[in-house]
């Protein structure tokens, strides 16, 4: 890095700076870091930057930006500089957010129980019961273990004086943890010398005591197995699914919508695809109101019926409880210090940013007099709209703020401004230089078993964009650092970290420090329902996306080919490309034949490649891949899940000066053949059998079945001389050119054809060859589950074997009748396999509709 560099970096005087001191020399704890970087080219840095784009790609960490006109999920994105913290300073902070959220913990005992603080005056009962975040179903429960507040995050703005502020609390379900971790694992690859010699502290201990904590808290279990943990999501377009699915993976938790679980008996049971298992604890990542249509919101179709009494008859550990979202309120922040002394004995260790509840008139007469001064802010977490900052407001706009604070006066906090502090980003324009910006750092607390909070060592920092000083929000084009935690030396380095660790590691029980037995072996893995659909889908996807590739690319390479033959076969290969629903121009008449028109006939070719909005496309089918792929990430590997996403790139819209060229359209079909096959090689090489990867294999049989079979009935339909024409065609949309030619040494003809694609049980593209590994997979879905229609391979099978290959000899007598019968026995191949795919929809993908029986 050039010194240059560090010289033009511009400093606001009325801003507090991470990196540089008032006069402008490094602060102690950031110099190892430029010291390092001052020995780095631009290019260098340049690259730098480049593999951190690389790699939150590779991984498919996104953020979902609603009401996006540009679509709604972005890649995440993270600055290479990271946030610097002095061990010295840390060591106060995090016992201080320690402190704040055993503070907040107690405050939610009480509000749900006792109601002391009401009683004595130190908190306005209308603060409380004001607001939808009060749950009064939720009056009186016990959490277990008396926690309320598993999980907590805060924000922190550090005003000029360098003094930190306090200013928002989460306690809903606190995200940004998982990109902290994802962050942190990125930057171990970036920068790995200089986490070395810095000594930055290790993010592992905050995951494994939520982890430990989680299944210690959880109610009992009777069969001696360690609970079952969940992670409840609203599912893949809430704004940090990315997260969800990226901390279900890491921990080993199933990741479940709402409809995967049910209550029966006061039990929470999690739907899998070989029947109910109970839920000991659930990881709730969906609003509280959310959580039970039967007491809370009518209207949720996204929670589970019957959660809240199965949580008040401690049948179940919700974390954070069921109500924790009334402590987010920033009106409490002005009555913080007093119930600390009142609750802790102690006094207050971080401060808010001074606040004022204007649902009281001197706080309102206040607000009114000093808004310049000050930045309005909703008084409820479920009240969504921007902070106001006065000083912007013109006297239209200050007038009808005015009114409305007159009007509501109980659902506005007004705060005083705060300047945020700025660190140094690297700019991405032109030449590689440091750049300030406003920065908020985010730090998360876990409750562990004993009700103490253990603090992560780090956190999230999150940057505004260029044009926003005073906010910092991801939905309005925000970036992120990895925040770094200087230490002694003696810690466990984060670049020496496989996150695999957190999930082989089993929780510890209730205190136990020996695990017993089936904490260390467990033989099967819960499916949910709908991991077992979308893993189905998946297989089905990809398979279909690869025949559709190969299809088209066969067909492609034909049309600039100016021989006859080549010209038939076009002809030919467009007629049964238009029967399996590609879309086709229509035939214009010539002197000898019907012929498409070679031009249009491209286009059409093209579109079928790129079009997203056509089900027969590649595009389309990679996108829906994708999109299974996703909601089952925890059950991939991170080369499985790599491969898979970088599927979608693969093929890119038509460009917008004119059509895609035929030698890149080519190059695009060979590119996502190469990386369709090595998904399946991941579902063989990397995936545990268990039911999950059943429902994937089936899935892929299935489709390929379809393929050939719908293939070969269309084909049979030729008469023999364009049959004999196109038998290349078909061998390479078959994928079983090259082990003819291996096999024959000679070109194609009908009879050789035909035992390769049919009859070959050693053909692995062949009918004969999936069938038999259909009856495998649909007998063997689980141990204990059968299929109804699982037998009706086998009787294909037995079908198969009564063909004589003689019978479809041209010459033969029997020509005509064989053709017939094959023919039929294709309809019956797709027909089966499309009552495979129907009764594993109706016996494991829906719903369960009938009652379960608990016994007597």
């Amino acid at each position: 890095m050039d010194r240059r560099l560090l010289e033009n970096y511009p400093i606001e005087i009325d801003r507090y700076d991470e990196m540089l001191a008032a006069g402008g020399e490094l602060r102690p704890h950031w110099r190892a870091l430029i010291d390092q970087l001052q020995h780095l080219t631009p290019e260098m840095l340049r690259r730098r930057a480049r593999e951190v784009r690389d790699a939150i790609a590779a991984d498919g960490v996104t953020y979902n930006v609603y009401a996006d006109p540009k679509g709604a999920t972005r890649p995440w994105e993270l600055d290479l500089l990271p946030q610097i913290i002095a061990a010295e300073e840390w060591q106060a902070l995090s016992a201080a957010v320690a402190q704040r959220a055993t503070l907040l913990n107690a405050i939610l005992a009480d509000v749900y129980g006792p109601q002391t603080l009401l009683a004595e005056g130190l908190l306005p009962p209308a603060l409380i019961f004001g607001q939808h975040g009060y749950l009064w179903p939720c009056r009186s429960i016990q959490p277990l273990g008396g926690v309320h507040l598993h999980m907590y995050a805060i924000d922190l703005a550090r005003s000029p004086d360098g003094c930190w502020w306090a200013v928002a609390d989460r306690t809903q379900g606190p995200s940004g943890a998982g990109y902290a971790l994802q962050n942190r694992q990125i930057m171990a690859r970036a920068l790995p010398d200089a986490m070395a010699d810095m000594h930055v502290q290790s993010l592992l201990g905050y995951f494994e005591t939520l982890r430990d904590s989680l299944a210690q808290l959880a109610p009992g279990t009777d069969d001696g197995e360690a609970p079952l943990i969940v992670l409840l999501t609203p599912g893949p377009y809430n704004e940090t699914y990315s997260e969800h699915a990226f901390l279900a993976h890491t921990l080993g938790f199933p990741l479940v919508e709402g409809a995967d679980l049910m209550v029966r008996g006061d039990m929470v049971y999690l739907k899998t695809i070989g029947g109910l298992r109970r839920v000991h604890a659930i990881w709730r990542r969906l609003d509280d109101n959310y959580c039970d249509p039967l007491e809370l919101r009518a209207d949720s179709a996204l929670g589970v019926p019957g959660l809240v009494q199965a949580a008040r008859l401690g049948n179940v550990l919700i974390s954070n409880a069921l109500g924790s979202s009334v402590v987010e309120s920033s009106a409490l922040h002005g009555f913080l210090p007093a119930i600390s002394r009142r609750l802790l004995g102690e006094p207050l260790a971080l401060p808010s940013v001074a606040s004022w509840w204007c649902g009281e008139k001197p706080a309102l007469a206040y607000t009114i007099e000093n808004l310049d001064k000050l930045v309005i802010m909703p008084a409820f977490s479920s009240m969504r709209h921007e902070p106001i900052f006065g000083y912007l407001l013109n006297p239209a706009a200050r007038a009808k703020l005015i009114e409305s604070l007159n009007a509501q006066p109980h659902a506005y906090v007004a705060q005083e401004w705060v300047r945020l502090s700025q660190a140094p980003v690297l700019s991405r324009s032109g030449e590689y230089r440091l750049m300030s910006r406003a920065v908020s750092l985010r730090i998360f607390a876990v409750a562990a078993a004993d009700g103490s909070y253990r603090v992560m060592t780090g956190g999230l920092t999150r940057v505004a964009p260029r044009q926003r000083k005073d906010v910092v929000s991801m939905q309005h084009g925000g970036t992120s650092k990895d925040v770094w935690v200087l230490g002694d030396g003696n810690g466990v380095a984060d670049y020496a970290f496989d996150v695999a660790e957190l999930v082989t590691g089993a929780p510890r029980r209730r205190f136990d420090t020996v695990p017993v037995p089936a904490d260390v072996i467990r033989s099967t893995i819960d499916i949910s329902s709908h991991a077992g659909e979308n893993l189905f889908w998946m297989g089905r996807y990809s398979e279909r996306a690869e025949k559709l590739a190969q299809m088209l690319r066969c067909t492609l390479q034909r049309v600039n080919d100016v021989q006859a033959d080549s010209r038939e076969t076009l002809q030919t290969a467009s007629e049964i490309c238009a029967g399996l629903g590609v879309a086709m121009p229509s035939l214009a008449t010539s002197s000898r034949t019907l012929r498409p028109s070679t031009s249009a006939l491209q286009q059409n070719l093209m579109s079928a490649i790129v079009d997203r909005t056509s089900v027969i496309s590649v595009a389309h089918n990679l996108r829906c891949l994708h999109q299974c792929g996703y909601q089952v990430r925890e059950h991939l590997s991170l080369d499985n899940w790599q491969a898979l996403n970088r599927l979608p790139s693969l093929v890119t819209e038509l460009p917008q000066g004119g059509p895609l060229t035929h030698a890149a359209a080519l190059a695009m079909l060979n590119n996502v053949i190469g990386a369709c096959s090595g998904l399946a090689g991941h579902a063989l090489d990397d995936m545990t059998r268990d039911e999950g990867w059943y429902f994937l294999m089936l899935g892929r049989h299935i489709e390929r079945l379809t393929h050939v079979a719908s293939l070969f009935a269309r084909f049979l339909l030729l008469p023999p001389p364009r049959q004999d024409i196109a038998l290349a065609w078909l061998l390479e949309s078959a994928s079983s050119i090259v082990t003819y030619r291996v096999r024959y040494r000679r070109m194609p003809e009908w009879l050789p054809v035909l035992h390769l694609l049919i009859f070959d049980p050693s053909n692995p593209h062949g009918i004969a060859f999936q069938l038999r590994m259909l009856q495998t997979y649909a007998t063997g879905v689980a141990p204990h589950l059968s299929l109804n229609s699982a037998e009706a391979p086998a009787q294909l099978l037995v079908k198969l074997e009564s063909f004589e290959l003689k019978d479809f000899d041209r010459d033969s007598l029997f020509v005509d009748d064989a053709n017939v019968r094959l023919l039929q026995m294709m309809h019956d191949v797709i027909n089966a396999v499309s009552a495979i795919s129907d009764e594993l929809a109706r016996r494991f993908f829906t719903p369960l509709s009938t009652p379960v029986s608990q016994g007597v």
